[in-house]
């Protein structure tokens, strides 16, 4: 059987070869033995030059002050002071982090004569840790002004959405407007990619636009805003819908296609001559607008003929857009509406679809449209899945009352 260590070699292996700070202190707070890696930490290179000093000498006055006062507590309740986190100041004014343990030093008689403690360096933990907390505070900042700039970018974003609508003849109310216009508009973030806007282009005629960037948020908003500029600058030079659009996607391909990114956008036009009731639209990859046919009575697409809608803005510079002419009759109505209210879905993946939403407009024909928008919102969305929508969804009416009288 091996020969077991005494204590004085456990003492010695334990005093020269561990990595912790072991102290022994008398009840003044001097150093009775400590370690090595006590004295080299304290800079010192041999244990025995720290004899007889306090943490006074090797500690600035603020933590060497804090050190004796737990050690007084110590000698006077019996009490430990147990993982104690505390920031070492050195003299030479570098500051270290430890894990400080202490207790009370008893004689043979159980009489306390001074404290025993070990000290574990956590620098790199500690410093690691206050940068997480600078990182998570940083976030945390950076958080705040993101929100803070979406909100301006949402207040600013509803100033692109018409505030009011044009009436025939100048003047008039818009309940005795030769033309109605109403719009809705829902966005499922704090911005979202819809844009529409109704604008008079001449004693007659109002151009009603209706564009869906690809996707939603800050994204989608900064196209949309792009395209609201675009659009000032040309709604009163472009007077057709088919030169309107193919102008927009000139303008929209350059800037959006070089980042690599999969955008574009769809867009309808109309111009609507209030004088008799003549339509003129072009579309870019849109859904079709529901016609409100005063003649029949009943709700029909726009147009089915598939070679009337052009291809998305932004794909191709050379793309070409038609317009398409028809004649309004006195009642007839046109609801413009973006593709996030009907691929809404289900728990099973069932879509509402198109067919679900010309029924609505069916069911709803002798409605109002600014009493019809909020209820087919709320359809859409008690058919979904958590009744939420997953894309922005912008509605534009447009009713052709009666012809202008001159």
């Amino acid at each position: 059987m091996s020969e077991q260590p005494d204590e004085s070699t456990l003492m010695d292996q334990l005093m020269h070869h561990i990595r912790d700070n072991i102290y022994f202190k008398d009840r003044e707070g001097h150093f009775i033995l400590i370690n090595d890696e006590g004295a080299r930490r304290a800079g010192y290179s041999s244990p025995d030059e720290l004899i007889g000093k306090t943490d006074l000498d090797i500690f600035t006055d603020e933590h060497g002050s804090d050190a004796l006062r737990d050690e007084q507590r110590i000698l006077e309740s019996g009490v430990p002071l147990v993982a104690k986190e505390e920031k070492e100041t050195w003299t030479d004014g570098h500051e270290t982090w430890v894990s400080t343990t202490k207790v009370p030093l008893r004689d043979e008689q159980g009489e306390v004569i001074g404290t025993f403690g070990i000290s574990r360096d956590i620098t790199l933990h500690k410093q690691n840790e206050l940068l997480a907390a600078q990182y998570a505070e940083e976030n945390r900042r950076l958080c705040d002004e993101l929100e803070s700039d979406l909100q301006m970018a949402a207040e600013l974003q509803k100033t692109f959405l018409p505030t009011g609508y044009p009436v025939f003849p100048e003047g008039v109310e818009p309940a005795e407007s030769a033309a109605r216009f109403c719009h809705l508009y829902h966005s499922t973030g704090a911005v979202g990619g819809d844009f529409c806007s109704v604008r008079k282009l001449s004693d007659t005629e109002a151009g009603i636009l209706l564009c869906d960037v690809t996707g939603h948020g800050v994204r989608s908003a900064l196209i949309t805003a792009l395209i609201r500029a675009v659009v000032e600058e040309i709604t009163m030079k472009a007077t057709d819908p088919g030169i309107f659009l193919d102008h927009l996607n000139k303008v929209l391909t350059p800037i959006i296609q070089p980042g690599g990114q999969s955008i574009f956008a769809t867009a309808c036009y109309l111009i609507l001559d209030v004088e008799d009731g003549s339509l003129r639209y072009a579309i870019a990859g849109h859904p079709v607008p529901v016609l409100l046919n005063s003649r029949t009575g009943t709700a029909e697409w726009l147009t089915a003929d598939p070679n009337d809608i052009g291809p998305a803005l932004a794909l191709n510079a050379g793309s070409i857009y038609h317009t398409v002419r028809t004649t309004l009759h006195p009642m007839d109505a046109v609801i413009m509406y973006t593709d996030g209210l009907y691929e809404v879905t289900t728990e099973n993946g069932e879509q509402y679809g198109k067919e679900r939403l010309l029924a609505f407009a069916n069911q709803n024909r002798n409605r109002l449209i600014r009493d019809l928008f909020p209820d087919l919102l709320e359809e859409v969305a008690d058919f979904c899945a958590g009744g939420k929508f997953e894309d922005d969804v912008c509605l534009v009416g447009c009713r052709f009352a009666h012809p202008l009288e001159r």
